[in-house]
């Protein structure tokens, strides 16, 4: 994947082992422009205000962190700043700079690791300074290391989630749109034609279908219902290559929580953290195309797409198993 049009480096930092881990999205050589969308109600964040219009600095941030264990990860984001703070990169003050990284958190502690391993802030220090704007690795990586997808039927017949992303273009290649996307839903996900390609697995290669099962109402099926709810979360950043106001930017994630509707089911929902931030230049000539319903679609259709990606190119693990593992089931 080659984010270079978007002035974006990407990087990953992985404990293979504690199955967990996080991602960093921050610009090349500037800091970024943001605004962000809360769907869900389980949610874990810091600095999430920095992210909008209504804060002083009007959405101006340096970094975005996506990390692994609940909230515990959110320390992480000292590393982000840490590396920010060497290179000079932040809210200038008299004597120094004030690094402003957003964060939010899914929620992997176990069954995949160990449920005392969580991303650190050397973790996250590394994925800042190794991040590239190609060759970024998908699936069980980064934040998508210990994720996981269809829980209706408990973690025992859930599949595996990831890391995915994809870029959209329009026609002429003047404007470019980006969408990176942890996947770690209650839900099932579906593809472009809407049947299940990932989630509670029923035996002899059937799904569950999570929305046919809550909406029978029949939770004596569901023997593990009442499982924690806050442990799923699907956590995106979707990018545009032009400059874009922070109330733009506010109505592009917005928007672009289409994609997360279309291709999982159910999303939002009570037990999900759902968050999508979206980010731009700081600043740039927006062109006479620029028209901000030409960027939304470009979003919806990457974001669809990059959650897809991140459940085809998951690997399986501890009994979980994995798209691309080749066996669904």
């Amino acid at each position: 994947m080659d984010f270079t049009a978007l002035g974006l480096a990407v990087g990953h930092a992985t404990d293979e082992v504690g199955a967990t881990g996080l991602t960093v999205i921050r610009g090349v050589d500037q800091p970024l422009r943001a605004g962000y969308s809360v769907l869900g109600r389980a949610t874990g964040a810091r600095d999430l205000l920095a992210a909008s219009p209504d804060h002083l600095l009007d959405g101006r941030v340096d970094a975005v962190l996506l990390t692994g264990g609940s909230a515990y990860g959110l320390d992480a984001a000292a590393g982000v700043m840490r590396w920010m703070e060497e290179q000079s990169r932040g809210f200038s003050f008299r004597t120094g700079v004030v690094p402003i990284v957003p964060a939010a958190v899914v929620f992997d502690l176990g069954p995949l690791g160990s449920t005392s391993a969580r991303p650190t802030a050397d973790m996250a220090y590394a994925a800042t300074a190794d991040a590239m704007p190609t060759g970024v690795a998908e699936g069980s990586v980064g934040v998508g290391t210990g994720a996981t997808v269809g829980k209706v039927l408990g973690v025992a017949h859930a599949m595996k989630g990831g890391f995915g992303c994809a870029v959209r273009r329009t026609d002429d290649k003047r404007i470019s749109v980006a969408a990176m996307v942890v996947v770690n839903a209650f839900g099932d996900v579906r593809g472009a034609d809407g049947s299940i390609i990932a989630g509670a697995r029923a035996g002899a290669g059937r799904f569950a279908d999570a929305t046919r099962v809550l909406q029978s109402g029949n939770t004596a099926s569901v023997p593990r219902f009442g499982e924690p709810p806050a442990q799923n979360t699907t956590l995106a950043v979707v990018a545009a290559s032009i400059a874009m106001t922070s109330v733009e930017l506010t109505q592009l994630a917005r928007a672009a929580g289409a994609a997360f509707y279309r291709r999982i089911t159910p999303a939002g929902s009570s037990a999900d953290g759902d968050i999508i931030f979206a980010v731009s230049p700081l600043e740039g000539k927006r062109g006479a195309v620029f028209a901000p319903m030409i960027i939304e679609a470009l979003a919806v259709a990457a974001l669809e797409e990059a959650i897809e990606r991140a459940v085809r190119l998951a690997r399986g693990r501890e009994g979980t198993p994995g798209l691309a593992d080749g066996n669904a089931n």
